[in-house]
C-alpha cells in the first residue's frame, strides 16, 4: 500500500509550532539570544550569512509572537537590544537538541570523507 504525502493535519501540535517559530534563520536567532541580550550588531556577526532584511523581518517577527522582547536603553547612547522572552527559552532544549544532532552530522560526514 503507498501513501500519498498529505498536508499534516490542522490540529497537528507539531505543525502549530513549526508555523510559530518557522522561517529561515529563526533557530539561529534563537540560539544566540539564549547566552543573554544581543544587539542587532551582534547578532549580524553571529550569523553573518544572514541579511539585515531578513534578520530585521525575522526579529520583528518573534517580536511579534512573543518570542523575543525588543528593548531599548539610553546609557551613552541609545541601544536596542533583544532577549527571549519566557516563551522564547521554552524553545531552547528542541533548539539545542537539532544542534546536537548537526553536530553528530557533521562529525559523520567528516569521518567518512
Amino acid at each position: 500500500m503507498t501513501h500519498k504525502n498529505r498536508t499534516p493535519h490542522p490540529m497537528c501540535p507539531l505543525s502549530d509550532c513549526m508555523a510559530f517559530i518557522g522561517g529561515a534563520w529563526t533557530p539561529n536567532i534563537l540560539w544566540h539570544l539564549a547566552t543573554g541580550p544581543r544587539r542587532f550588531s551582534e547578532l549580524r556577526a553571529d550569523i553573518p550569512l544572514v541579511s539585515a532584511k531578513v534578520l530585521t523581518q525575522r526579529l520583528r517577527e518573534l517580536e511579534e509572537r512573543g518570542i523575543l522582547v525588543r528593548a531599548m536603553s539610553q546609557a551613552s547612547a541609545l541601544t536596542v537590544e533583544y532577549r527571549l522572552t519566557e516563551l522564547g527559552h521554552e524553545f531552547m532544549p528542541v533548539v539545542r537538541a537539532i544542534a546536537e544532532v548537526g553536530q553528530r552530522l557533521k562529525g559523520r560526514n567528516v569521518a567518512a570523507a
